[in-house]
């Protein structure tokens, strides 16, 4: 019953005509209560007369289409009142009703992330350090967020799926319709390895006005936005801006001054991006904004909270306690730590990372770590 209020509501709106449903389903307690309200009460509450309609008269055909998609394994539908929802995308003003998903890892989508956007047609150089980032961020344990784009996304995209972070496309288009075409064989990679995830449900076209909405979504449920090479004029700006406006980190890899595809680049660093030399430099800035996004999501009605006994601090938990009794008060490389410990590079990466969240390691230079006394504030 849930999916179908579900699918009913989402078929009466697109993701730029649905500003008004969800004070409408917070009002009304759930989708279920809004679709059953009389023509009347949806029209006073500003729904337009189509909207209206196609609530109470939906188009079975198109539902019956959604659900035959549904129906495949790795597929989903994730709901604004889901707890599997994107906790860092819900902070938005506008956050889509829903995402359409496919893919193996869909615990991605509330895990530490990073956009990185850049040129459609990059310099070979900037194709490479997009990959070489992305795969290093990765290994770290960040997921890379991008939009199968030609150019820097694809090549995040492919980096992002070398490391244990793996990596996460967002469409402008139904999760059914691959654009561009030439990116099949990444895209059968990413639903393999990670996530394909969209607001537009299956059989929507890319069409031009759908990016800019996509671009948000990337922005959104990232920690932070990196943008490798873009020209002056270039949508990975927009990217770059909405991630500010929403508060999250903007970094920015200069160029060389003669090459036009640093132009975007420059402008965001004068503009207060930070400048990045080196993948390890977007490490040091991202944990605050790791932490917000990581926080566990208020539990749903119903559902009892963990109580503090329930939930192990992190370096009680199994595997974290012995990295930080190998780990020592002395700085050690990640590879005597992996010859200590018997864990890969990856791994290893993954759990410092968190471990330096928690305030109870310090990543020092040349790629060492420290234990500290205590938690850091």
């Amino acid at each position: 019953m849930k999916l179908n209020a579900w699918l009913t509501l989402l078929q009466s709106a697109t993701p730029t005509r649905s500003q008004r449903l969800p004070a409408l389903i917070e009002r009304h307690g759930s989708v279920a209560n809004v679709v059953d309200l009389p023509r009347s009460e949806l029209m006073a509450a500003g729904l337009s007369k189509r909207q209206t309609e196609r609530l109470k008269d939906p188009d079975r055909q198109r539902m019956d289409q959604w659900r035959h998609w549904l129906d495949r394994p790795g597929r989903g539908l994730i709901t604004r009142d889901s707890s599997d929802y994107p906790a860092m995308l819900k902070q938005l003003p506008d956050p889509p009703l829903a995402l359409w998903i496919e893919g193996a890892r869909s615990d991605l989508l509330n895990g530490p992330q990073l956009a990185m956007v850049g040129s459609r047609k990059p310099t070979a150089n900037g194709r490479e350090t997009a990959q070489q980032f992305a795969r290093y961020l990765s290994e770290r344990g960040l997921t890379i967020v991008s939009g199968l784009a030609a150019g820097i996304d694809g090549a995040s995209h492919r980096g992002g799926l070398q490391g244990c972070g793996s990596t996460v496309a967002v469409f402008g288009s139904g999760p059914d319709v691959l654009f561009p075409r030439s990116h099949a064989r990444l895209a059968a990679e990413i639903i393999a390895r990670g996530l394909i995830v969209t607001e537009y449900p299956p059989g929507t076209p890319p069409l031009a006005a759908h990016f800019p909405q996509r671009n948000r979504i990337i922005a959104g449920m990232s920690a932070g936005t990196l943008v490798v090479e873009a020209a002056r004029r270039s949508g990975s700006l927009i990217t770059a801006r909405l991630a500010g406006n929403y508060g999250r980190e903007v970094f920015a890899i200069p160029g060389s001054i003669h090459n036009p595809m640093a132009k975007g680049c420059h402008r965001l660093i004068r503009d207060g991006a930070k400048l990045v030399e080196e993948a390890a430099d977007v490490l040091v800035e991202l944990p605050p904004l790791l932490e917000l996004a990581m926080e566990p999501a208020e539990p749903t009605a119903g559902a009892p909270a963990e109580t503090p006994e329930e939930t192990a601090a992190l370096e009680c938990q199994p595997g974290y306690a012995e990295l930080l009794a190998a780990l020592g008060f002395d700085p050690c490389g990640i590879s005597d730590l992996a010859r200590r410990t018997g864990l890969t590079a990856a791994e290893l990466s993954s759990m410092l990372l968190l471990l330096e969240m928690e305030g109870l390691v310090e990543a020092l230079p040349g790629g060492r770590y420290c234990r500290l006394s205590k938690r850091t504030p």
